[in-house]
């Protein structure tokens, strides 16, 4: 199997790279540096021209670039390649299901979503009402520059759940997090995972977001209200640590929980995981859950546990 990274050089894509080779794996790695990457693709050229080049005898491509362009998945159907994309971006996944006659295309993919949606999806096996889904990540880790501006992009903005509008980083909620000594209060985000979930499973989904540094958390409640925040300067040095923690509850306390450390090496590790599901796929647009289970994707370096009711 011949994988192109695009973006294979970045906090996610170098540990991805390294995982697929680790497995066995042809593996090209695609960027604008060309001493970075095994082969130079420009995702700002409008036509594409090096990444359809860079497609000739690919089986699928990951896109870990950031690069959130449809035309990327449209031209890797019509040249044969499956297509992984492990943005977070409701509004994005929604255009890449507007595709007409695509190939195959996996999205969810990494930790949240991704990881998320499968302790969900596990949590609604035996607890059949709404779903809360909590995101805490590392402030001390460093993140790559779409993630970063991911993050920032989202202070200020506005995202629609059932007929509501939410400005992102309020709504708190408390949380009960392994490993946390006290109960957390995390704020709703639009991430993509609880809107694929919505619509799959038929109940409430909300995902709720938050960093292992409190202050660090308050501080994001209180930017979302400040106009012209999501253009703060990048870069800024937080306290904190690279661990992670994920859960997803029910209504009567059922709940999973998946934690670990380094963000991107885990949402690489899930997403190495999950490539050749992807390769199996169907045309069309699937969600990690279509796909794998979390027993599919165990893998020592991700802890795992359940809360009874």
């Amino acid at each position: 199997m011949k994988v192109l990274v695009l973006g294979g050089y970045g906090a996610v894509g170098r540990h991805l790279v390294a995982a697929l080779r680790g497995a066995g794996e042809t593996v090209v790695t695609a960027g604008r540096d060309p001493a970075r990457a095994d082969t130079v693709v420009d995702l700002a050229d409008p036509a594409l021209t090096g990444y359809r080049a860079a497609l000739r005898g690919t089986d699928i491509v990951v896109n870990t670039s950031g690069a959130e362009n449809p035309e990327l998945a449209a031209v890797a159907g019509i040249s044969g390649c499956a297509f992984v994309d492990i943005t977070a971006t409701s509004g994005y996944i929604e255009k890449l299901r507007e595709l007409r006659d695509p190939g195959p295309i996996l999205v969810d993919v990494g930790l949240a979503p991704g990881l998320t949606d499968l302790l969900a999806v596990a949590v609604h096996a035996e607890s059949l009402g709404p779903v809360d889904i909590a995101v805490l990540l590392g402030a001390g880790e460093k993140h790559g520059a779409a993630a970063t501006e991911w993050s920032y992009g989202l202070l200020g903005k506005h995202f629609h759940d059932q007929g509501a509008r939410i400005r992102n980083y309020t709504r708190p909620e408390r949380f009960h997090l392994p490993g946390e000594s006290s109960p957390r209060t995390l704020y709703r985000v639009d991430f993509a995972d609880q809107h694929t979930l919505r619509r799959q499973l038929g109940v409430p989904v909300r995902t709720f977001f938050g960093l292992d540094s409190r202050p660090a958390t308050v501080a994001l409640a209180a930017l979302t209200w400040i106009p012209g925040a999501s253009k703060a300067p990048r870069g800024l040095s937080l306290p904190g640590t690279e661990r992670w923690t994920v859960m997803a509850r029910g209504r009567d306390g059922v709940g999973r929980w998946a934690r670990g450390a380094n963000q991107s090496r885990a949402t690489a590790t899930i997403t190495a995981g999950a490539v050749p599901h992807a390769m199996k796929a169907a045309p069309g647009v699937h969600a990690l859950q279509d796909l794998c289970t979390l027993d599919d994707l165990a893998t020592p370096e991700i802890e795992t546990g359940r809360i009874p009711a």
